[in-house]
């Protein structure tokens, strides 16, 4: 009588699906870090350790010559918190990214943020990486 199994279990493990799944992992992220770009104007962020990113947010910078914009557009201090109301939209799911030069004096972005809580927007301040 013959009690062995005719099943015999190989003891090798193939990689080829462990590395198949690591390089799509490893494209996802190239292809989603690219589309993590702002649009907005370029001036001088002071710097912390932490980062938030979000994409749907509403862009409010303040150059160091005290100047407004939404989005590259500039605007008016009167119209500025009109124009974040409007870009935004009702719903009010979007955020609103303070970009304020690391040179600009303390009232203007303070004017932002007061438009933020007035009207219960969620803001993030945004700063350069670094440590």
């Amino acid at each position: 009588m013959n009690l062995r199994g005719r099943n015999k279990v190989n003891p090798n493990f193939n990689m080829s699906s462990m590395t198949d799944i690591v390089f799509l992992l490893l494209i996802f992220f190239m292809l989603t870090s690219t589309l993590v770009t702002v649009n907005a104007i370029d001036v001088l962020l002071p710097k912390a350790s932490g980062k938030t990113e979000n994409k749907t947010s509403v862009s409010v910078t303040v150059t160091n010559k005290s100047k407004f914009y939404i989005d590259k557009a500039e605007i008016s201090e009167k119209n500025l918190e009109l124009e974040i109301l409007n870009r935004v939209g009702s719903k009010k799911q979007k955020t609103v990214v303070i970009r304020g030069d690391q040179d600009v004096p303390y009232k203007n972005v303070m004017k932002i943020i007061d438009i933020a809580n007035r009207n219960k927007l969620k803001m993030i301040l945004a700063v350069k990486g670094g440590g």
